[in-house]
């Protein structure tokens, strides 16, 4: 069984870093993996044992890379011996990443691990699994990746400060050049040149170093080898008097600029992760919890599932719960992405990071840590950043081979134009040029930083992906197959006429109902269930026996005889004869008839309809404009299915197929070529989602739905297909643009270069500008906006 892990990657510069840290990950028996250079993180499948997690990071950790731990303090409670720490600190250390030490006199727990991978919330619960109690020391916020992220970006401000105030004389002595004067003394340029070259771009050598030690090469390489090669022929000339032009000016410009590019570029990516920072911060970090009688302040870390807890007007949701007491409209714009506020009372589910408006709320918890709708929300974000699509794959080709590509081609430049001109000065100006143009960067940007912007952007507006292909092939699809019911409909049947055999009372028909279909979840059950209760019918009598028939009916014992309920056609196969009663004429109004009999005598039918959804229709039209063919699917007989098929506008429909050959009708479609979409509710469409290329699941965050489907929409609309389909576009249209930008620029960049056209400054600015085109360009992405009109 595979396992897959996420973790963030520090220290890299270009995507040539993050193909080669892939490039070796891969290389170990049992793992693939993907590195995300915009992201930042690594994402590993381990498809057997052969390999750990340990060896993973340490691997990582080898090639000069960063791999970013967290320490947690815990408080522990319940231990009695030194056997208890000892016990603790072993099932903690069983936790992947984990390396903890308990103390047993100070009751206190110090762990270190790799967030991503497992988080406070896990290593607290495994410790509760174990019979002790466990609370967070510190009640604050976990690290905040936006003030990380601020951090380096401050890092690298300063960093260039302080190169530009060393690297003014040398700009004062470019601008001499032009009128003939020097006004800066060689041996003063050597000596700011000196300190720019090995102090400020200090660490462009040790991770040019890390890169060559690893068995490869990357931007960082490309620049120390164009900037050293400027500043020693520089020195040389110095040194020995020979009378050439010194460069120790171009040099120091290169490294400034570069430092410039890195700052904006660093701030540009901050801005593409604003969508899953923005998930990140909706939740409190406290909670009002009732203990004995009194609301006391608690870190929400430390909820625990059935605790009770108060949300006050104005204040956030903290974790998923059922409201027991209070009423009250909450904002659920955060999950799916409609700003309308919704109306909740007792009985109702919140979520957490929902914010409560005018009402105070008395909640049960039902969802902590790694289990509320926020947390899966936020890793199912989270993966689909750190993924690749197949479109990338060119560019990770190119980027592969890249640096010792432009090697080579400086070494050329640098050889044949010495050849041709005789002029060694001008032909290593031009090899220097080459070197210092070239960026991988942009190509490895080029794809990832438009799928984080598009997906946050998707986030914040109930649209989920999986990954970066279901992202990738959404724009793509040719076919999508809808489920009748709970997304064409509204998943919420009455019902709508009652029709007693002769004989047979109406009570006596409600009643059997009432009795087989009480203790079944399914809407056509609990339709008829309280239809029966609302007519005062409520049976005392438990059936017995209970028997469920996927997609057709129930049988069961009642009275101590046996009653059947179910399709007509169930009913029929049961030998059962429903010809005096008006089955025909209720299907082909489009209502769903449901046949019931007891000890081989028909009581009646019922007729239930469930109304269809306001967006269906405009959906369905807006679909086929597209030129994508719709096909619904649905249980419903064939009478039933025509007049609702017609009603909505598909161009084909599949009537009374079960459950369990969803799957299959999806498979049938996808044999007949194109990509094929399954749109339904995420519960027992789950494996017809899974069939298809990519599976849309409908509805309110439930779990099922965003464990298989490969796009979640939390808003219950068909609107939210064509946004996806409609966001999917738009990021792919970016890729494409940022793909030929980035082509392009080296396409274009590296002959001129060559050929002198291009000074080392000018192609130093060139380099640094092109990342920051790329990532900009992503950036648009934020100006989408749904196709309702929403968020």
């Amino acid at each position: 069984m595979s396992e897959t892990i996420s973790f963030p990657v520090g220290g890299m510069t270009c995507a040539a870093c993050a193909a080669r840290i892939e490039k070796m990950l891969n290389r170990q028996n049992g793992v693939k993996a993907t590195v995300n250079f915009a992201s930042e993180r690594a994402q590993v499948t381990f498809e057997n044992t052969a390999s750990s997690l340990e060896s993973v990071v340490a691997a990582v950790r080898r090639a000069g890379f960063l791999v970013d731990e967290q320490s947690l303090d815990l408080s522990l409670s319940g231990m009695t011996c030194a056997a208890c720490a000892a016990r603790i600190e072993k099932i903690l250390n069983r936790q992947p990443s984990v390396r903890a030490s308990v103390n047993f006199a100070a009751e206190r727990a110090h762990i270190n691990y790799i967030p991503g991978v497992v988080e406070p919330a896990d290593l607290i619960g495994t410790i509760e699994k174990a019979g002790f109690g466990a609370a967070r020391l510190d009640e604050g916020p976990r690290e905040d990746p936006k003030a990380k992220r601020a951090a380096i970006w401050k890092r690298e401000r300063n960093r260039f400060i302080l190169t530009l105030i060393l690297s003014l004389p040398l700009f004062a002595e470019m601008v001499g050049m032009f009128f003939g004067r020097m006004i800066v003394p060689v041996p003063a340029q050597f000596l700011f040149a000196t300190i720019v070259q090995f102090v400020c771009g200090a660490h462009l050598y040790r991770r040019a170093w890390n890169a060559v030690r690893g068995g490869s090469a990357n931007m960082d390489v490309l620049v120390v080898l164009g900037t050293s090669i400027a500043w020693l022929f520089s020195a040389v000339v110095m040194v020995f008097g020979l009378h050439q032009h010194v460069y120790f000016e171009a040099s120091a410009s290169i490294i400034t600029l570069i430092s410039l590019g890195k700052l904006m570029e660093t701030r540009a990516r901050n801005r593409a992760s604003a969508g899953i920072e923005s998930l990140l911060h909706l939740q409190p970090q406290i909670a009002h919890v009732e203990r004995d009688g009194v609301i006391v302040d608690r870190a929400v870390a430390d909820v625990h599932v059935g605790d009770i807890f108060v949300v006050r007007p104005g204040e956030s949701v903290p974790v998923d719960g059922e409201i027991i007491e209070g009423a009250s409209e909450v904002n659920e714009s955060m999950l799916t992405g409609e700003g309308v506020p919704v109306l909740k009372e007792a009985g109702n589910g919140v979520f957490g990071g929902t914010m409560n408006a005018n009402g105070a709320l008395r909640v049960r918890a039902t969802g902590v840590g790694a289990d509320t709708a926020l947390s899966r929300i936020v890793k199912m974000v989270e993966q689909a950043q750190g993924s690749k699509a197949n479109v990338q794959r060119l560019a990770d080709r190119v980027s592969g081979i890249f640096v010792p590509a432009v090697i080579g081609i400086a070494v050329l430049t640098f050889l044949i134009g010495w050849a041709v001109t005789g002029s060694a000065t001008w032909s290593l100006v031009s090899a220097v040029s080459v070197l210092v143009i070239a960026c991988p960067c942009s190509l490895g940007l080029a794809t990832p930083t438009a799928i984080m912007v598009g997906t946050g952007r998707g986030a914040q507006c109930g649209i989920l992906f999986r990954n970066a292909d279901a992202l990738e092939r959404a724009e793509k699809l040719k076919t999508i197959i809808v489920d009748k019911t709970g997304t064409l409909t509204q998943g919420r049947p009455t019902v709508v006429a009652v029709h007693p055999a002769a004989g047979v009372s109406m009570e006596t028909l409600l009643g059997v109902a009432h009795a087989l279909e009480v203790n079944s979840e399914h809407p056509l059950a609990r339709a008829i269930v309280d239809y029966a209760r609302n007519h005062g019918v409520a049976s005392s009598v438990i059936a017995e026996d209970f028997q469920a028939v996927p997609g057709k009916g129930v049988v069961a014992r009642f009275g101590g005889e046996e009653a059947h309920l179910g399709s007509p056609a169930f009913m029929r196969a049961s030998g059962l004869d429903l010809s005096a009663l008006p089955v025909a004429a209720l299907e082909s109004e489009g209502n769903t008839v449901i046949a019931v009999a007891q000890g081989g005598q028909v009581l009646g039918i019922i007729a239930l309809a469930d109304e269809l959804r306001a967006d269906a229709v405009a959906t369905v039209k807006a679909l086929k404009a597209r030129g994508i063919r719709v096909v619904m699917l649905t249980g419903d007989n064939e009478r039933a299915a025509s007049v609702v098929a017609r009603q909505i506008g598909v161009d084909d429909y599949l009537a009374g197929v079960l459950p369990e050959h969803k799957a299959e009708d999806v498979a049938k479609y996808r044999a007949q070529g194109g990509l094929v979409g399954m749109v339904g509710d995420g519960i027992n469409d789950a494996p017809a989602l899974a069939a298809a290329d990519v599976g849309f699941a409908i509805g309110a965050g439930s779990s099922v739905a965003l464990d298989t489907a490969d796009v979640v929409l939390m808003k219950s609309e068909m609107t939210g297909v064509l946004d996806a389909i409609s966001l999917s576009s738009a990021t792919l249209s970016k890729i494409r643009q940022n793909l030929f930008f980035a082509f392009i620029y080296n396409i274009l960049g590296l002959p001129l270069a060559a050929f002198g056209v291009l000074n080392p400054i000018v192609a130093g600015a060139a380099m640094a500008m092109s990342s920051v085109s790329v990532v900009s360009n992503s950036l648009l992405l934020n100006r989408w906006k749904p196709v309702s009109g929403q968020s």
